[in-house]
């Protein structure tokens, strides 16, 4: 049985609901991992999607910033939530599908706006958090697969500009070093380049653009990994740009991939 995955920053799930449902309706993915949810767990509006069928959410929340959540239409098991670096902030949750593949949700801090560890401390907690990681993912992951806001767009072709955004944090030369070593250390494929090898691939464009489509100044900071076992479905993976035109949109658009181990 295939499995459709789709992550997406959400930029508050109570605010955006209404477009969490038309997503639901609309696209039906199996699971849906959201990221930035910006609430607490108990305050999720889960009876509106478990009334679409997606009754099996995990989830991890804090007052009004940070926060993920999955929502499954399959019956899933808590696979429990990592704190990295002893923060208590809300980043990660995971599952297990009765095929038993892990869903591990991230939502990877952001940095702050200045790339220097030395002066920023939000930098400095951004690198440490994926390094972090990675030894999380030398510990063993098989069967397993990663999404979510990892906040950097690791290739060239990831953003509009390669040359101006070098010195713009989530698109600098330490941190897309940082994010392969967590990918690579943890054995995980970029399914969505996999599937999109050549071009331009942006998930994200910032609000502060007037026509954000036709200025199409994006960065892809929303990724899918999963490791070989998995059973990637070869040309499954997509953006669904459209998405961020929607009302009240999230600044991020929601990304698919589907499975069939």
């Amino acid at each position: 049985m295939s499995v459709t995955i789709c992550t997406w920053n959400i930029n508050s799930v109570r605010l955006r609901a209404d477009i969490v449902e038309r997503l639901l309706t609309e696209e039906a993915p199996d699971v849906l991992c959201l990221q930035e949810t910006k609430s607490p767990v108990d305050k999720i509006p889960a009876d509106r999607f478990a009334a679409l069928g997606y009754s099996h959410i995990v989830a991890e929340g804090n007052k009004g910033y940070n926060g993920v959540a999955i929502l499954s239409r399959l019956p899933v098991e808590n696979a429990g939530t990592r704190t990295f670096c002893d923060t208590g902030h809300a980043r990660h949750c995971s599952v297990r599908l009765e095929n038993g593949i892990t869903i591990h949700n991230f939502y990877v801090p952001a940095g702050g706006d200045e790339p220097d560890p030395d002066a920023n401390p939000k930098f400095a907690h951004k690198l440490e958090f994926l390094d972090n990681m990675a030894a999380w993912g030398r510990e063993g992951q098989a069967k397993s697969i990663v999404v979510g806001d990892l906040n950097i767009a690791p290739r060239e072709d990831d953003v509009w500009s390669h040359k101006q955004l070098l010195k713009v944090v989530s698109h600098t030369p330490v941190e897309v070093e940082a994010l392969e070593k967590v990918r690579s250390d943890g054995g995980w494929a970029d399914v969505v380049r996999d599937d999109i090898p050549e071009g331009r691939l942006f998930s994200w464009w910032s609000y502060r653009s007037k026509d954000w489509s036709a200025a199409d100044k994006g960065r892809r900071l929303d990724h899918i990994w999963a490791t070989p076992d998995t059973g990637h479905v070869a040309g499954s993976a997509r953006v669904l740009r459209e998405v961020r035109g929607w009302e009240k949109p999230s600044d991020h658009a929601p990304v698919f991939a589907t499975f069939a181990p």
